[in-house]
């Protein structure tokens, strides 16, 4: 009883955050999404699949290179992040870059892929895996320490208590490749059907129970699949987000669903005990609420973990949230 009104209490402070902290955070989210400041982490792997040194990239920062094993901790303010990550697994180093800064006129864009990364250690292993690209607001705790239920692995999301209009952004995309399944333990299947990338913004009101147990109900919606390849830059690109229960519109589509305990592909975060939870939502909040958490995801893949459309690249660039 008393976590339970704690809670309530505490989801009330939240929603008085004042206006001008929503504000600040706007602009950084604005401010890095021009993506041209990033920063470089060389990581030199392991000697025992081939001592290569692979380069992570983030989206902020002065371009410097810097040598290290250490696991990335977000600058205050930055709340953006890929899935550009250090991996150690029975003390062998890895890593998995998906997105790349790309030159664009007098700065930069953000290259998004999925691609095959290749684990090769003769003798020893000999591993090929499915890597979407994403570039969320989140976190990704670093260093990953095995493979098991990839989605728990990123937790999605900020807090966030204003109302949203639209996800402007300028974008290309070369998109519809076959799918092919690369779980690292077994051969490359190729699966017979194409695969798009995925942007989505997700508003959320969320609290926790007695049990630990997280749940949200939803609160805003914005969701594309993007079908077709754009080959030249669409600058201003938007995706509308609507507010409440969209379920009978005409735009409602798979990827709009509320995502339940047995959806593979539902939110994880942290509980008040520092347990990995995923986010049930127990249904949709009414028009007019005010969420506490906002989820913005870019990947170059809308299936599951370790499926993708090899080939698939999105570029994006100038991402800015539209305030009503």
């Amino acid at each position: 009883m008393r976590r339970t009104i704690f809670l309530t209490i505490l989801t009330g402070l939240c929603s008085c955050i004042p206006l001008c902290a929503q504000n600040h955070i706007v602009e950084a989210l604005n401010e890095y999404g021009t993506l041209d400041k990033w920063s470089v982490r060389a990581v030199k792997e392991s000697g025992i699949i081939g001592g290569r040194t692979k380069f992570l990239h983030e989206f902020f920062g002065d371009r410097d290179t810097v040598n290290t094993r250490e696991p990335f901790i977000a600058p205050e303010g930055y709340y953006w992040r890929t899935n550009n990550v250090l991996a150690v697994v029975a003390g062998i180093v890895k890593t998995s870059n998906t997105v790349f800064p790309e030159k664009r006129g007098d700065g930069y864009c953000a290259r998004i892929e999925t691609r095959i990364e290749e684990v090769k250690a003769l003798g020893i292993v000999n591993m090929d895996v499915t890597c979407q690209g994403a570039f969320i607001l989140g976190t990704l705790p670093e260093p990953i320490r095995d493979t098991r239920d990839p989605m728990s692995k990123v937790l999605y999301g900020i807090g966030f208590n204003g109302r949203p209009s639209a996800l402007v952004f300028d974008c290309r995309a070369d998109v519809g490749h076959e799918t092919v399944r690369g779980t690292g333990f077994s051969r490359l299947k190729r699966m017979g059907y194409p695969d798009y990338p995925e942007i989505a913004v997700i508003l959320q009101k969320r609290w926790e129970d007695e049990d630990g147990n997280v749940h949200a109900l939803r609160v805003g919606t914005g969701y594309e699949v993007i079908r077709e390849d754009i080959p030249e830059w669409d600058n201003g690109h938007r995706i509308e987000i609507h507010y409440g229960d969209i379920s009978r519109e005409d735009f409602y589509e798979e990827g709009m669903m509320l995502q339940k305990a047995d959806n593979v592909r539902t939110f994880h975060t942290l509980n008040s005990r520092g347990e990995n939870v995923q986010v049930i939502e127990e249904g949709w909040a009414a028009p007019d609420e005010t969420p506490d958490v906002m989820i913005i995801k870019f990947l170059s893949s809308c299936g599951e973990a370790f499926y993708g459309g090899v080939g698939n690249t999105l570029w994006i660039d100038n991402i800015r949230l539209e305030m009503q």
